[in-house]
């Protein structure tokens, strides 16, 4: 099936650049030149994929990622933003509004269908089959669903991979650099200060359940998960 992306650009050159090279590669693209016109084509259809730029005018791609993690509907859909910010921290804000991965400008196609192809495998990858009860957190595999006794946790993709791998593999001290190749595919795509951001995100989601002392920095080593804490 043919996966839909949806490009929230408002300079219609790189729409329509980007949308030519997406039905190259056998991809449906949908277009929207602002957040308001986005918000309107995933109430039609959720795409599988959402290409955001940062620069909106109106509200901006950063606020718009941030709405978008906060609704059912579109929580779990991946995010790629196109930004023309290439600097540290305009990444990681990016990456803390709940963004999977970025592209800076100028871009080639090429490298663009890369990192879509390799967020849509991380985000479509088995994350496991099976239940896991450890340290109060029951997370259901089959329905990728997190529960905290029986509440509920509001939880992000990439978050979720992360959890179920620590759950999965506990009291075991992982470098970035495997998390990377266990949660994120070993994509040469992503930098290791991604891990920190999603770590820090995963305790914040954690925390109002009183669970975020289960992900423990071990200095100079890396991260481990330890229902002893």
């Amino acid at each position: 099936m043919q996966k839909r992306i949806l490009i929230v650009e408002d300079e219609a050159s790189i729409r329509d650049m980007v949308a030519f090279a997406l039905r190259k590669a056998g991809m449906e693209p949908v277009h929207a030149a602002d957040a308001r016109a986005a918000q309107h084509a995933i109430a039609e259809k959720v795409p599988d994929l959402i290409l955001l730029d940062w620069m909106l005018p109106g509200t901006s791609g950063l606020e718009l990622a941030r709405r978008l993690r906060k609704e059912e509907l579109t929580r779990d859909v991946p995010i790629i933003m196109l930004t023309a910010r290439g600097e540290e921290t305009d990444r990681v804000s990016g990456l803390e509004a709940g963004v999977d991965d970025y592209v800076v400008k100028p871009f080639s196609t090429r490298e663009l269908l890369a990192r879509i192809k390799a967020v849509l495998r991380r985000s479509h990858g088995d994350d496991g089959s099976g239940m896991v009860e450890i340290g109060g957190l029951r997370i259901d595999g089959p329905a990728h669903r997190v529960f905290a006794g029986d509440e509920p946790v509001t939880i992000g993709p990439t978050e979720y991979r992360l959890l179920y791998f620590f759950a999965t593999h506990p009291e075991r001290v992982y470098t970035r650099a495997q998390l990377l190749d266990h949660v994120w595919g070993g994509s040469v795509y992503v930098e290791e200060r991604t891990v920190d951001v999603h770590i820090r995100r995963l305790r914040k989601t954690l925390e109002p359940h009183r669970l975020d002392g289960l992900v423990q920095t071990v200095r100079g080593a890396g991260y481990r998960f330890s229902a002893s804490y």
